[in-house]
């Protein structure tokens, strides 16, 4: 009898071993909630979310959050799948300008994303409708702030630039309609540490980028303000993304500025905010996270903006502490993972 209930029990155990096995795994990176680390394999929320927290429910917080650097199982695909269908016929972008009566030209080739990320699969349609200018800080003749990370310069517009093309392969991802009022014709998304300077970048659509820095800023505006006219009508908001230049020894937060007239400019920089503050005190519990939303109606892109503005120092590039958030990718990406979830809940609680 015993041994007929001990060969039961390790017939069990080997059950539930083999059907464990079965299941892809993915670590949980910094950044990551459970939708993004869903999206990231090719699995809609939507439909697997709930098999998803079953198979881990002895590995997720008290809220069903993720515990950075633990393994997780996923749900197996199943119809309908989440990856974009065969043969990929236009772009997202594409798509949406065309529900808008617009010229069906992509906003953002897919070679703009490198090799590596291109094409943009389109998992689903959560931000279908939305359209956003995104403008990563300087480039072209001006590379903004320089950092010294051992024997190599970190430049300012090289990290701003990543950050903010990984955030439009995002947005992409899931229906947006996304301008990059900055583009390099070569770097794509790149996940080296050192990114190397370059002074080739050029204003949407292909236009030289001028030394002067209101002459830049004004060329850049006059794009997205008549973009703006041109999709009249639709929920449109303006990303503008810098890397901060301070005291060395200052360690700072993410910061977010706004006009003090736009009330949708404060919220989208709230629910942005939010986002980094729940992220923050899950990655890093012990510290407390003080960045913080404020009025800053001078600044030139804020202030000429018709679309609603948010303008976001993303870190000090001269501070030790602060450039291990921009020399390693997976960094990169959760940045452009958080302010995603922040637009998603801006778009979606309008």
């Amino acid at each position: 009898m015993r041994s007929a209930l001990l060969l039961g029990l390790l017939l069990l155990i080997s059950t539930l071993a083999f059907s464990q096995s079965k299941y892809r795994r993915a670590v949980a990176k910094p950044g990551d909630g459970v939708n993004t680390l869903l999206y990231r394999n090719g699995l809609n929320p939507s439909q697997h979310l709930r098999q998803f927290q079953q198979l881990n429910r002895a590995n997720l917080t008290k809220r069903n959050g993720l515990i950075i650097g633990r393994t997780y199982l996923l749900p197996h695909r199943s119809a309908p799948k989440v990856a974009a269908r065969k043969p990929a016929a236009r772009s997202t972008a594409s798509r949406t300008a065309a529900s808008h009566g617009l010229s069906t030209t992509p906003m953002l080739p897919s070679k703009l994303f490198g090799p590596k990320y291109s094409p943009v699969p389109v998992r689903d349609r959560a931000l279908r409708g939305a359209v956003y200018y995104l403008s990563p800080g300087h480039a072209g003749p001006d590379p903004g702030a320089i950092g010294q990370y051992g024997t190599y310069k970190l430049a300012e517009d090289e990290y701003a630039y990543d950050v903010t093309i990984r955030l439009a392969r995002v947005l992409m991802e899931h229906g947006a309609t996304v301008y990059m009022m900055v583009q390099d014709p070569n770097d794509g998304i790149r996940d080296e540490s050192v990114l190397k300077m370059d002074y080739d970048e050029l204003t949407y659509p292909q236009q030289r980028i001028p030394l002067s820095q209101l002459g830049r800023l004004r060329q850049r505006m006059t794009q997205v303000n008549k973009l703006y006219a041109r999709h009249k009508g639709a929920y449109q908001r303006l990303l503008s993304l810098h890397v901060d230049s301070r005291s060395a020894g200052q360690n700072i937060d993410v910061f977010f500025y706004h006009h003090q007239n736009s009330q949708a400019g404060l919220r989208l920089a709230k629910n942005i905010h939010k986002v980094f503050t729940a992220r923050y005190k899950r990655a890093q519990p012990t510290r407390p996270y003080k960045g913080n939303v404020s009025v800053r109606s001078s600044l030139y892109e804020v202030r000429t903006s018709h679309a609603p503005a948010v303008f976001m120092e993303l870190g000090n590039i001269r501070n030790s502490k602060d450039q291990r958030r921009f020399v390693v990718a997976d960094n990169r990406q959760a940045l452009a993972n958080w302010i995603y979830e922040g637009l998603l809940a801006d778009y979606t609680g309008r």
